[in-house]
């Protein structure tokens, strides 16, 4: 797969590449991303070992990272052995001696369980050549509880040893929509809705098929290739599997608040705590909190993949249908709440364009920080969201409107946005701007409402998909 939108990871590979110096880099991210792809296109030009860890014995692991290193030092060896791992890696460090070479020990966790003491020796290794070395080593893996602590706990062997690190994340919309180019511009936020930015799950996606055939395919058939993988993750990651696997459903079904995830979720409130820590720092899902104020007390949480969230909202409940092979009447509850579905994935659509555009004429401001803001209108006594607030502090705020709607947007809602703009959580930015996102565009009335003001601003979808 051609590589699209790695632009600062590459980068980043080849500052460190062009050191010249000993290295240890640490790429991790959550499995299926491209993490193998973005470091086999870094290395393609250039001298290395590439060695993938397999879930097998210490033994079997030897064997496979003798012939990735007597391939790439020795061809005339092939079919040799080396007696140990100790023996086989001061092979490398000692070819790094007067030539840049790069080591890539992918799927490192499968490593350290076959053969415990790799990281010791490792260690040592580094801490005997470094200063003499040219090595670049670059050591990879899905199990990001794992990589983690491997490299950040103190009691670890490699703890202060990396140079580097690069967590290779899902790509946002911008990224992901490079993929497309034979799909129609306004349906490509749909697919991701459907499918988020990790590649594995999109790539599969057949531009000549409608959406809704796709969906059936990938999600609905009972031979669908993502019908299992929210378990597949969990697994991997976490034990207790059942009680995240409770807490993530809680979330995806629209519970958002501590209180809210425990009831649903059954759950003592001590133990939920935990788990939402670590699903958090497993990026799968997000902690907010309402923009421009710090409010700890309206801390809200959501799933942060488009992947899952879709998974959980359509497939769960669908499943006794997808088993008895049933996928046209499942889809039935996606073709009902798709829209509906897809209006806080435009909101996130939003915010990208916004950060992707600050700084430019395309906005009347640069901002520092955005998100969602959320609280409460004394004067109409009830609660009151903003979808998008970009600020400078105090200096000027960008308030924004997102519609994934099929009719356009009218004055009504360019009137109640100016309201919530004026309320007093707000009273100290000084220079106040309204934006409204509109997929289907906007009512003449909008568009006079909104003329020859100076502080309003329209976007349409085909606005923000204009390259």
């Amino acid at each position: 797969m051609t590589i699209i939108a790695r632009n600062a990871e590459t980068e980043e590979l080849e500052r460190r590449y062009a050191s010249g110096a000993f290295e240890l880099g640490v790429v991790y991210g959550r499995r299926r991303v491209g993490k193998t792809t973005l470091i086999s296109e870094f290395v393609k030009d250039k001298p290395c070992v590439f060695f993938s860890a397999l879930r097998t014995s210490a033994q079997e692991n030897l064997s496979f990272l003798s012939a990735a290193i007597l391939q790439a030092l020795q061809p005339e060896m092939e079919g040799a052995a080396f007696p140990s791992f100790q023996v086989a890696l001061e092979r490398v460090f000692d070819a790094a001696r007067d030539r840049r070479l790069v080591l890539v020990i992918d799927e490192y966790p499968y490593l350290v369980r076959a053969y415990e003491g790799i990281s010791s020796l490792l260690q040592h290794l580094i801490d005997r050549n470094k200063g003499a070395s040219r090595l670049l080593v670059i050591l990879c893996g899905s199990s990001m509880s794992q990589m983690e602590e491997e490299f950040s706990a103190s009691n670890r062997p490699l703890y202060g040893r990396k140079t580097f690190q690069l967590k290779v994340r899902p790509f946002g919309f911008f990224g992901m929509r490079g993929y497309f180019a034979k799909t129609d511009p306004a349906l490509v936020p749909s697919v991701y809705g459907v499918y988020g930015g990790v590649p594995k799950y999109f790539e599969g996606y057949r531009e000549g098929e409608s959406l809704r055939d796709n969906i059936v395919r990938d999600y609905l058939s009972i031979s669908a290739p993502l019908l299992d993988e929210p378990e597949s993750i969990l697994l991997q990651e976490v034990r207790e599997t059942s009680n995240y696997n409770t807490v993530f459903s809680a979330i995806a079904k629209g519970s958002a608040k501590y209180r809210e995830i425990a009831a649903r979720a059954k759950l003592e409130s001590g133990n939920i705590a935990r788990y939402l820590d670590n699903l958090v720092s497993l990026d799968l899902i997000r902690r907010e909190t309402p923009a421009y104020v710090d409010e700890r007390k309206r801390t809200l949480y959501s799933v942060a993949d488009n992947m899952l969230r879709f998974w959980y909202r359509f497939v769960a409940p669908s499943l006794s249908l997808v088993n008895s092979n049933k996928p046209q009447l499942a889809y039935r509850g996606v073709e009902d709440g798709l829209d509906q579905y897809m209006g806080s994935v435009f909101e996130s659509i939003c915010q990208e364009y916004l950060w992707r555009t600050n700084g430019s004429d395309l906005l009347p401001l640069e901002f520092t920080d955005a998100g969602r803001w959320w609280g409460s209108d004394a004067k109409r006594r009830m609660p009151a969201e903003i979808d998008i607030l970009a600020h400078d502090g105090d200096k000027a705020g960008l308030f924004c409107e997102c519609k994934w709607s099929r009719s356009r947007v009218g004055e009504d809602i360019l009137a109640r946005l100016e309201e919530k703009s004026l309320l007093p959580e707000f009273s100290a930015i000084r220079s106040r701007h309204l934006c409204l996102f509109s997929r289907s565009g906007f009512t003449e009335g909008c568009r006079r409402a909104s003329a020859g003001r100076g502080d309003v601003t329209l976007l349409s979808l085909d606005d923000i998909l204009r390259p």
